[in-house]
């Protein structure tokens, strides 16, 4: 009999091996550009998905470019500062409190990756109605249907999972190939400069 273990591990392995990579490839190709052209990076989501956007602008703050001279990305999780979004949420509206801080802080060309489950999450639908009005660089990650961020976003990545831990896990994997294919673009670079 199969253990939920091995059920866990076949689920996530068999999305995996039936995706498609190139929306992942055009979404490390954009953010490669926003940190060329030093644009802002913005990443947001709810619950582990609001820690994954936290995790991964770590990621790409430090771990891209800690071998190469020269500028970072300059990233934010919109998610990491709890006074912000306590006083938005209080103040405003919790549907509000990432598209505020990007009517605030982005402008045309940055780039917005929204992190999401269901795809349906007011705040994050809101987050890519606002970054569009903006003409920002629009992504997802969406798991089960795609919600409604499938159809705004620019270029949704969407896995086929109505598995919540395991949409969750897909977002880290996909910062993680995009953040190894930067590096390895970064080095590129860096070593043809010298």
């Amino acid at each position: 009999m199969e253990t939920s273990f091995e059920r866990y591990a076949t689920s996530l392995t068999k999305v995996i091996s039936e995706q498609s990579w190139t929306e992942v490839e055009i979404l490390a190709r954009a953010i490669f550009n926003v940190w060329q052209e030093r644009k802002q990076f913005f990443l947001c989501g709810n619950g582990g998905s609001a820690g994954n956007a936290i995790h991964l602008a770590n990621d790409f703050l430090y771990g891209v470019a800690r071998e190469i001279p020269g500028p970072g990305m300059r990233v934010e999780a919109l998610t990491a500062n709890s006074s912000v979004l306590s006083c938005l949420a209080n103040d405003i509206d919790y549907a509000e409190i990432f598209s505020e801080q990007l009517l605030v802080k982005a402008d045309a060309g940055d780039l917005l990756l929204v992190l999401s489950g269901s795809g349906n999450s007011p705040n994050v639908v809101r987050a890519l109605e606002v970054a569009n009005k903006i003409d920002m660089k629009t992504f997802a990650i969406l798991g089960y249907s795609g919600g409604k961020c499938s159809k705004l976003a620019q270029v949704p990545i969407h896995f086929s999972i109505n598995d919540m831990q395991v949409a969750e896990d897909l977002q880290l994997i996909v910062g993680h190939m995009c953040m190894q294919w930067l590096s390895d673009r970064a080095k590129t670079l860096g070593s043809s400069n010298r």
